[in-house]
């Protein structure tokens, strides 16, 4: 028996069929009166179904797992969000997910702009002027329709723009009496083949003849490998072009995977601040090529100073973005050849336009290093790296999120998806919905999403793994717990040295213990399956054993981790010092 859908009669019923029209698979939310008319739309007229909407506990968790979905697929996921107190708990979520540069189609809504329609008090205090001015320093575009034609032009147009290179969260807030208008004629046509986003541009020939001239005439290159796609067509480019030019590479911890760095011309080991050993490749360079990279001019200047001695050449579409409230434009950069476009495209071009050098695939792999196991009450970060390595080293795994201190030299990165970067804004508390929204993702694949995660970032976003039991979303988090917030212990020690004061204070008003939380005890309290705290070797060894099982039956599992306070040798660099006392954090 077919069932029909209801008949468009409402405002909000026009919103969610164009919704429904951009494909978007999922809309994650936290329900609010603003958008009820779009709610009941997407219920009845919908039967929720693309979208299938996600319960969330907090707007800042249903943005957070629109972003971390955008990570895997390179495509947007829809949030929604009520009026202004809505989007004031979202904004730090959408700031992480603009300088991630992650697609992302944000809804919201406001009481009526017309303020004789307004109900006394509530609809007053959730009505702004120009709700946008909230996010607009940090979202690619923003509109607030006043018609429900406007407002099905505007879910096009903002699908369109989200989509299109640079991609970027973009913001649609809908009148509430708009959503709640019966309608008096059709609703408009949705042909959304029409309002496609715009292909990235290729680059200009004559600017890729110049970068190819460069490239053939340097005795070494480096390439910086920096934000790029999960295409596995890309990634096998990337690494084509870097044995053609028997270059040397660098990647970066803050973007997703870039090139295996395994793989015998991968250089150093990835981190958020380049180590001196990463700066000497650099300097020993006759020409740079830089791949979307973050934040190039600042590296250039770590390396060279004020001038740099090699030749740059730079491919990237950020510029795009650049305005003047977030400073996310980073330190200018000298550039010899500039290529504007995206790193995928710039790769194909250089192919292209290359001589084949003959020189044969690499096929040879470096193995990380033995890293030592101690036993005790508490555990090393390095050690917890291994056994999870070691846990899971038979299986397809994606690093979803990682905290600071992490070693990359534990853990190779071999595929596209192995690595999924840092949050973007680096605040605290993005880590639990971002690993609920790759899941997400990958839910079916095969893979196995697998998430490391310090206290403090785990309990400020701990209440979004409530979406992932209610879902059925497996995934495996990790928290490293040192019980403190181990990152400006080591600012207020750096602080102390300067000043000649008390190193012994520098915990104070850090420490996450005194009564120390239950992790474990929270996430079982929101139907996760979880253990902990564990805090010797041989127990860590069986407990992981029994997670990853568990994830592979299609349930999310939290471990809780005892680890040593301790701060690794490469984030160690983000204090403004040296590398302290060299332990993992």
């Amino acid at each position: 028996m077919t069932v029909e859908e209801p008949e468009v009669a409402w405002g909000s019923d026009a919103i969610a069929a164009a919704l429904r029209a951009t494909g978007v698979p999922y809309i994650a939310l936290n329900p609010g009166s603003s958008y009820r008319g779009l709610h009941d739309s997407l219920v009845n007229l919908l039967g929720n179904t693309d979208p299938e909407m996600l319960l969330c506990l907090h707007e800042e968790h249903a943005v957070a797992i629109a972003h971390g979905y955008s990570k895997v697929t390179d495509m947007p996921m829809a949030a929604a969000v009520h009026s202004n107190v809505g989007l004031m708990h979202a904004s730090m979520a959408v700031y992480n997910a603009y300088l991630d540069r992650a697609p992302l189609l944000l809804l919201g809504a406001t009481g009526p702009v017309d303020a004789a329609e307004r109900r006394p008090w509530i609809d007053w205090i959730h009505t702004s002027a120009d709700q946008g001015a909230l996010v607009r320093p940090f979202v690619k575009w923003d509109d607030q329709p006043a018609s429900v034609q406007a407002s099905v032009t505007s879910v096009l147009r903002a699908n369109q723009i989200t989509r299109t290179q640079p991609t970027a969260p973009v913001y649609v807030c809908f009148d509430v009496s708009v959503q709640e208008q019966r309608l008096t004629e059709p609703a408009p046509a949705v042909d959304v083949s029409r309002f496609a986003p715009v292909a990235p541009a290729a680059p200009p020939e004559e600017a890729v003849l110049e970068a190819v001239r460069l490239l053939t005439g340097a005795g070494r290159t480096v390439i910086l490998a920096g934000r790029a796609s999960r295409d596995q067509a890309e990634w096998d480019d990337r690494i084509a072009l870097v044995e053609r030019l028997g270059a040397s590479v660098l990647t970066d911890l803050k973007v997703a995977a870039g090139f295996p760095t395994d793989h015998p011309l991968h250089a150093g080991h990835p981190g958020l601040i380049a180590p001196p050993a990463i700066l000497d490749v650099i300097r020993s360079a006759d020409v740079v090529l830089s791949l979307d990279w973050v934040d190039l001019g600042g590296l250039l200047a770590q390396a060279f100073g004020d001038e740099p001695t090699a030749k740059v050449i730079a491919a990237t579409s950020d510029f795009h973005l650049h305005r003047g409230w977030t400073k996310d434009d980073q330190v200018l950069a000298p550039v010899d050849v500039r290529l504007p476009s995206r790193s995928g495209p710039t790769v194909t071009a250089l192919l292209r336009a290359l001589p084949d050098t003959g020189r044969p695939a690499l096929t040879e792999r470096v193995a990380p290093p033995a890293a030592p196991v101690t036993d005790g009450d508490e555990l090393s970060l390095a050690a917890l790296t291994v056994r999870l390595r070691e846990a899971t080293e038979d299986l397809p795994v994606t690093l979803v999120r990682m905290p600071i201190s992490w070693d990359a030299s534990q853990w190779p990165i071999t595929e596209p998806l192995a690595h999924l970067g840092a949050d973007g804004g680096a605040g605290v508390g993005s880590g639990p919905g971002l690993v609920v929204g790759a899941a997400l993702a990958l839910r079916g694949s095969g893979r196995l999403p697998v998430a490391v995660l310090g206290d403090g970032d785990y309990l400020m976003g701990v209440t979004a793994l409530w979406t992932a039991a209610r879902h059925d979303i497996p995934f495996l988090i990790v928290v490293a717990n040192n019980r403190s917030y181990f990152n400006d212990e080591v600012h207020q020690a750096k602080v102390a040295e300067v000043r000649g004061r008390p190193l012994a204070n520098a915990h104070i008003g850090l420490r996450i213990d005194e009564p120390a939380p239950d992790l474990a005890g929270l996430a079982r309290g929101q139907g996760i399956e979880a253990y902990g705290p564990v805090g010797s070797d041989a127990e860590l060894v069986k407990v992981l054993d029994q997670a990853v099982e568990s994830v592979r039956a299609g349930r999310p599992v939290v471990v809780e981790v005892l680890v040593q306070r301790g701060y690794g040798k490469y984030a160690a660099q983000l204090v403004g010092g040296d590398d302290h006392d060299g332990r993992d954090d």
